[in-house]
């Protein structure tokens, strides 16, 4: 059977442009690729014929010779079946080798032998930092010791001494991978010689040893804006570990945590306080002096009757919002407390008390009310 000419096979006009040319031979070579198109038995042939048409029209010197001779330029030493190149009706595996570059190549950075990024951004560090919940409110600037990788200042992070500048790899060719043919696929490898890098330093530095960074630690200064709480996180641009032979550094994220508190207790924005009042100032009532968390002191009237548990709001006396917007509130909690360590004549009141105030605990009395009731319900 006489060959197709391959402008048809690839569905272009003759004289089309190198774009056009490559432009049809990826929607062809997508619709025909044999593992898209597993019940066509003809999809494989089709797919080593589009194939081996742009194998010629896409190198100048063959196209040129094929729109002046057609497949005759290729007859009589450029192999027995007549494929551009050498190979009995087309090599699969090679064929597949091309698309892999024609289809896969812009993504994978790797189009036209140019090399890869040698250059390699560093790693992103976390430090965690512990703050008072003074601080926390207030916010602060802290000067941090961060042991990270810093750029190599003998070699300005290059790797090689003296100045000298890396070489390229002669294994990779500069690419950082290598490919080795296994049947009809093309593995890649990372290349055993650079390690994926497409350079090579014959001449590495002695200080940091070919990497182009050092380990040491750094002072940082950083600002905790007030308002944080546990969880904050904050992001310092650039401050992270150094990048491998001049590459970018990273990013230094700083994680806070606020301590616990002696005296109040962080619930969001808002502040708690549990303040023991005595069983008299509970029961009479009167003014009691609390701390705040700026330092102050606030005056809270206790209301006659108060019993523990019982809260009572300082509007804007509590945490500060992180973004702005205000400040939360602090939550006085009582905590009535009974009196320990009576003498006798303590005693003798509080027992005279007790006689006299059975009309005074209409909680206690409601409670032995529904006692009472339970236990008859029982008997019943």
């Amino acid at each position: 059977m006489a060959k197709r000419d391959y402008y048809d096979v690839l569905g272009v006009p003759k004289g089309s442009s190198a774009d056009d040319i490559k432009k049809a031979y990826r929607k062809k070579a997508k619709e025909l690729h044999p593992d898209r198109n597993s019940d066509n038995p003809k999809a494989e042939e089709q797919f080593k014929e589009v194939n081996e048409a742009y194998d010629c029209l896409k190198d100048a010197d063959k196209k040129a010779a094929y729109d002046r001779f057609g497949h005759a330029a290729f007859e009589g030493g450029m192999g027995g079946g007549g494929r551009p190149g050498g190979g009995q009706q087309g090599d699969f595996a090679s064929a597949f080798s091309d698309v892999f570059d024609d289809l896969f190549g812009d993504f994978m950075g790797q189009r036209g032998g140019g090399g890869r990024q040698r250059a390699t951004r560093g790693s992103d560090l976390r430090y965690n930092l512990r703050v008072s919940l003074e601080d926390a409110y207030n916010g602060l600037q802290k000067t941090i010791q961060v042991p990270t990788s810093v750029q190599c200042g003998e070699c300005n992070g290059s790797g090689a001494e003296g100045g000298s500048e890396p070489a390229t790899c002669p294994t990779c060719s500069g690419m950082g991978k290598v490919r080795a043919q296994q049947g009809f696929f093309t593995v890649e490898r990372t290349c055993p010689t650079c390690s994926g890098a497409g350079q090579i330093i014959k001449n590495p530095c002695k200080v940091c040893h070919g990497m182009g960074r050092v380990e040491r630690d750094r002072s940082l200064s950083v600002n905790i804006p007030a308002g944080v709480e546990t969880g904050t996180r904050i992001r310092l641009g650039g401050e992270g570990e150094a990048g491998m032979r001049g590459g970018p550094a990273g990013d230094l994220y700083i994680f806070i945590e606020v301590e616990a508190h002696k005296i109040f207790e962080r619930e969001g924005p808002n502040l708690f306080c549990r303040v023991p009042v005595s069983m008299t100032t509970a029961a009479l009532g009167g003014d009691i002096e609390v701390p705040t968390i700026d330092g102050g002191r606030s005056r809270v009237k206790i209301p006659e009757g108060s019993q523990s548990g019982r809260q009572m709001r300082l509007r804007g006396k509590g945490m500060p919002a992180l973004r702005g917007g205000g400040a939360g509130d602090m939550m006085i909690e009582l905590a009535v407390e009974t009196p320990v360590n009576l003498t006798a004549r303590q005693k003798e009141l509080l027992k005279e008390f007790n006689e006299l105030s059975e009309e005074n605990s209409p909680e206690n009395r409601d409670f032995l009310k529904s006692v009472r009731g339970f236990w008859d319900s029982m008997k019943g």
